[in-house]
């Protein structure tokens, strides 16, 4: 599935619920169907800074695509994280680059956060920009497979 069709899924998935007290609940729901995120790797290397909450993030690059595994202590937060995850996953440095993520926008989340968990959602998103630049940088390289960073 491509990352537009992701997009649209997530879109498709919140835009049911009218209320946000009901789009809050599906966060949670997304964050604990989220793939599960081994303990070993809540070390500090993967851990996004600028967050209230402890949230983790590990890339993978495998056959020129980036594959995201994520975690929070936050169920909220971990909902958000796994959002993010779901999206941009298995997906080419450049993609990921070239999706903006408007959709967040559209599925009210950016509305409802406090400013805190917006500062925190921001250093998410700069963090998978910043692993997918660094992929895009060992693709140009010819390297299509890397232990994460």
């Amino acid at each position: 599935m491509n990352l537009e069709d992701k997009v649209q899924k997530v879109i498709e998935r919140f835009n049911q619920y009218k209320d946000w007290e009901d789009r809050y609940k599906e966060l949670i729901k997304f964050g604990k169907e989220s793939k599960e995120y081994s303990c070993d790797d809540q070390v500090e290397k993967y851990q996004v800074k600028g967050c209230q909450s402890q949230v983790w993030l590990k890339p993978q690059y495998e056959n020129g695509r980036v594959v995201f595994t994520s975690d929070s202590d936050a169920m909220l937060v971990k909902g958000i994280v796994g959002v993010l995850t779901y999206v941009y996953s298995d997906a080419t440095p450049d993609e990921i680059l070239a999706l903006e993520p408007d959709f967040l926008k559209q599925i009210g989340i950016t509305e409802h956060l406090s400013m805190n968990r917006t500062n925190g959602l921001a250093s998410m998103l700069k963090q998978i920009k910043m692993y997918a630049l660094v992929y895009k940088s060992l693709y140009d390289k010819g390297v299509m497979d890397a232990n994460a960073i």
